[in-house]
């Protein structure tokens, strides 16, 4: 039961254990009937040993997450977690995480290891199983049939409660996993837009796509917020959306989903896997060069068939300070791409770092520590939320930075080419609001502070002339979300596809 710290703290939460200790009581004998029968139906001579072990290590893994970060170890959050590098989850590795680990993990295992364990006849132990399954069974059946008017409640009413349980609800999400991404996806890809075409136009359209990270709306100066996070975007003359939202709430979910043909709410996994995208459609116009720069973990598949060069090391990032290859070390050579393709349109996407967590304070170099003091730790948790602002608020005034000097790169080449840029970030982050950190919740329910993100676009003078620009600056308070992007960028390119839809074209509106 330590590995249900979080589960029996948030139950007690919603039914206070003084007036409900018999249902509490109860709860806890059916997590432990549940556990106890799918451990048998599952243990045998050759399983049981290396059921147990793995069970114990995993989930005091699990149990450190959901205490420490108060996540939810769901299908999405196993996805983010196998498609994060070493280098983004080494911010993660703290002296808590170890103590969990040791103390509730590798120790039982090993005790599990060195025990032994008699086995009887095959007859014996199959009427051994039987006795506990009817037994745990029984447990379960008791518990629901006393406490259904409190059992009602809990399924109907606190469904979240039961994402806590450990280990089955990620054992369950494990499979869940394993069955979206390997056993039910379309082997062929569904080709899309192979009959975009591009109208003769001059001069060619330059246009940088930035993808941010963590980056949530509400400390945006540029949305109101008290600070002055923005203090080189206020200054350009950009459109600003203070409403705009995420597709999901993690990086593995939201950047194939943003750049994806479906909305939200249509979008799955396996969708996006099997079908192409929006560069895909601009790469069969025949018109557009494409270039995808990378310093976070990767394109999640997004870029799969145009390719993508790694800047989070020094071989390809010249700007690697403290230790952190720079986003702005992106913006390093790209001249040389778009001096080599001179008659085409171009877009070009750079992933940023931008405000991955925990580490905030590794975000920015020392110039951006304008908010002090900071917190210099990946156990958020042992830092004044003061610290965690502070530190998360430098790391936003380095992206502004970062996407002023990519402005200025774009005005270079303002007289011979039709410029934008355009930005959004992923999803957004909790800064210790309720006791939650960093992101990765369930849709439905996470914080706004999870999927209300920053956004924000930027045209060169002759695209601001535009009929369409003009009437995009008319809309900029009106709620936007990343359902728009792939009907965004295609209309930006003038791109005429069956598989635009100008209704979600932001420049069409």
């Amino acid at each position: 039961m330590a590995d249900n710290i979080t589960f029996f703290t948030n139950v007690v939460k919603v039914y206070p254990f003084e007036q409900n200790i018999g249902f509490v009581l109860s709860l806890g004998m059916v997590v432990f009937a549940l556990t106890a029968l799918l451990l048998t139906l599952l243990s045998s001579r050759f399983t049981t040993k290396p059921i147990l072990i793995v069970l114990l290590i995993v989930s005091s893994l699990t149990n450190y997450f959901m205490q420490s970060y108060h996540v939810i170890i769901d299908d999405e959050m196993i996805r983010n977690v196998i498609q994060t590098n070493i280098a983004e989850s080494s911010d993660l590795l703290t002296p808590a995480l170890l103590f969990y680990f040791v103390f509730l993990g590798l120790l039982p295992a090993y005790l599990v290891y060195k025990a032994p364990i008699t086995y009887r006849s095959v007859k014996t132990e199959a009427w051994a199983k039987i006795k506990t399954v009817l037994a745990m069974l029984l447990i379960i059946g008791a518990s629901l049939f006393f406490y259904s008017k409190y059992y009602t409640s809990f399924f109907r009413e606190h469904k979240p409660l039961r994402f806590t349980v450990n280990p089955l609800y990620w054992i369950y999400s494990s499979g869940k996993y394993i069955h979206l991404t390997y056993l039910n996806v379309p082997v062929k890809l569904k080709q899309i837009g192979t009959d975009a075409k591009i109208p003769p136009h001059t001069p060619p359209k330059l246009v940088v796509m930035v993808v941010g990270e963590a980056a949530r709306s509400d400390h945006f100066s540029l949305n109101g917020y008290h600070r002055e996070t923005n203090p080189e975007l206020s200054q350009r003359d950009i459109i600003n959306f203070d409403h705009m939202y995420s597709c999901g709430t993690a990086t593995a979910q939201s950047v194939p989903c943003m750049f994806s043909v479906y909305t939200r709410k249509e979008y799955s996994y396996q969708k996006g896997r099997s079908t192409e995208n929006v560069l895909d459609v601009l790469k069969h116009t025949g018109n557009v060069a494409i270039l995808w720069r990378d310093n976070n973990s990767d394109s999640k598949g997004v870029a799969a068939r145009i390719g993508e060069t790694d800047y989070r090391t020094p071989k390809h990032n010249t700007i690697c300070t403290e230790g952190e290859c720079r986003d702005i070390g992106m913006l390093v050579g790209l001249e040389q791409f778009i001096q080599n393709h001179p008659k085409k349109d171009i877009l070009i996407v750079l992933h940023q770092m931008g405000n991955h967590g925990p580490a905030y304070y590794k975000r920015y170099t020392h110039d951006f520590k304008k908010f002090t003091p900071v917190c210099k730790s990946s156990q958020l948790q042992e830092c004044s939320r003061d610290e965690i602002v502070n530190a998360y608020d430098n790391a936003l005034r380095y992206t502004d930075h970062f996407l002023s000097k990519t402005i200025d790169l774009l005005k270079h080449y303002d007289g011979t080419y039709q410029t934008a840029m355009l930005y959004m970030s992923d999803h957004g982050e909790s800064l210790g609001e309720n006791g939650i950190y960093l992101h990765g919740l369930p849709y439905f329910m996470a914080p706004d502070a999870q999927r209300h993100i920053g956004a924000l676009f930027w045209f060169g003078k002759s695209l601001r002339k535009s009929a369409k620009v003009t009437s995009l600056e008319k809309h900029r308070h009106e709620h936007f979300s990343q359902d728009y992007l792939f009907h965004t960028l295609l209309g930006l390119f003038d791109v005429n596809t069956t598989v635009y839809n100008p209704k979600l074209d932001m420049l069409g509106k």
